[in-house]
């Protein structure tokens, strides 16, 4: 059942990312050659009466692609006069582009959304519903009902914020945390987070609860999913941030086989969980591909940006190659965390 989730779960975050550049790129009549789902040898494909393009499944269940005519070649035959991307203009080739995140990041909400409605919602502030006995949050005097705003001086409005705040945290040293009392007043604490082993992995506690108890309602759901996607954005944001700063290595990222194991463990949670990690994974390769680097949907806006400000293209087969550099030093990355992923195993 774990292998099956896992084919799904990055099946749907995928196959939605690439109808989004499938969707405009037809829209703005771009020859579109494939809509692969999968990587490596095709396993089944097929094509419909008047339609150029190939819809194919591919034996390799890790990526997809839409391969749009005048991306990988300038001398381009096939494909009929004006229907190659960069004969279009500059909007539609801006939308094409950017249309792969945005459905990913209406995917998430949508998922979120639905979470909410049949599942309720929890509050989404870091409001502390209580203390435990003998941890450092009730020994330095954080109480029930006291409002987290800022950790380490990061602001923090939610729960995911907060605990992101303390994963980045040095460890060896007290952490700062800052709340709101019942009263408005404002306290500031230092506090030395207790080790503990859970499940053979060391983990850092504060000793705080969450509130349990779920509401339910369509503004409540709306509210909630619009909070959690945009907490979703920005804890890519931090994170990406914290990687180019060095204060978070690479070792800690999960590729394939980290993913696999984070799927079994959700799956086992129930369906809720596994309807979060696809929004997560969503807003996570929503916004990645956003990140201007070659090869990436982010690399391509650059390119146009940088069209848009010198008033001319650049060089398509210049483009081209910087891309498929790119795409190279992003597979030995992949591989790189995925030897990592397994090296973990053991």
């Amino acid at each position: 059942m774990t292998f099956i989730y896992f084919i799904l779960i990055l099946g749907i975050t995928i196959f939605i990312h690439e109808f989004g550049h499938f969707l405009f790129a037809k829209r703005y009549g771009v020859y579109v050659y494939e809509f692969a789902l999968g990587m490596g040898p095709r396993l089944f494909s097929f094509q419909r009466p008047n339609d150029e393009t190939i819809y194919a499944l591919r034996l390799i269940p890790l990526g997809g692609f839409v391969q749009l005519a005048g991306e990988t070649t300038t001398d381009d035959i096939k494909a009929p006069p004006g229907t190659k991307l960069q004969d279009k203009k500059w909007h539609q080739r801006f939308f094409t582009i950017i249309a792969g995140a945005i459905f990913n990041f209406l995917l998430a909400f949508i998922l979120l959304l639905m979470i909410g409605l049949v599942y309720g919602v929890i509050e989404q502030k870091p409001l502390v519903h209580d203390v435990i006995e003998n941890y450092p949050a009730v020994t330095v005097g954080i109480n029930k009902g006291d409002l987290i705003i800022a950790v380490n001086n990061k602001t923090v409005s939610t729960w995911d914020e907060m605990l992101l705040e303390l994963e980045l945290a040095d460890k060896t040293k007290p952490v700062m945390i800052k709340v709101k009392k019942a009263n408005k007043q404002i306290e500031t604490y230092y506090v030395p987070l207790k080790k503990e082993v859970d499940n053979n992995q060391e983990v850092y506690r504060l000793g705080i609860e969450i509130a349990a108890n779920r509401e339910r309602g369509l503004i409540l759901s709306f509210n909630y999913a619009v909070v959690k996607t945009k907490t979703l954005f920005k804890t890519m944001f931090v994170v990406i941030s914290n990687l180019i700063t060095g204060n978070l290595t690479i070792d800690r990222l999960a590729g394939p086989v980290g993913i696999y194991g984070i799927v079994g463990e959700q799956a086992k949670a129930g369906l809720e969980n596994v309807f979060y990690l696809i929004a997560f994974l969503s807003v996570n390769v929503g916004f990645i591909n956003l990140i201007p680097f070659p090869a990436f949907d982010g690399g391509r806006l650059l390119f146009l940006l940088i069209e848009k400000i010198k008033g001319s293209p650049i060089s398509q087969k210049i483009e081209n190659q910087i891309h498929a550099v790119g795409f190279v030093l992003l597979i030995m990355l992949l591989l790189y965390i995925t030897f990592n992923d397994i090296i973990k195993l053991f």
